[in-house]
């Protein structure tokens, strides 16, 4: 398991389209992916879930990836947020 966290810098923080890339970028890995906020852990992989967690710029997350490429999921996904979702990251 591999764990890292990561603070929302965008504005609107992970809805609609920036959940979408991110969703985008998690499915390219084999790992199981969570995304937690405080004590709400969610899948990763999921529209519903990560815009349950209701994330705005400024709050910081764990991402948790479990699996054969799970160092590599997390710091992709934590690259992607750090970029503020910028299309050259993608």
């Amino acid at each position: 398991m591999y764990v890292k966290d990561v603070e929302v810098k965008n504005q609107v923080g992970l809805h609609a389209r920036p959940a979408t890339f991110f969703i985008q970028k998690a499915n390219e890995f084999r790992a199981s992916i969570w995304i937690e906020k405080e004590e709400r852990r969610v899948n990763a992989k999921s529209l519903l879930g990560i815009l349950s967690l209701g994330i705005v710029g400024g709050t910081k997350i764990r991402i948790i990836a479990d699996g054969q490429d799970e160092q590599t999921a997390v710091d992709s996904l934590v690259d992607l947020v750090d970029s503020g979702f910028s299309d050259e990251n993608r």
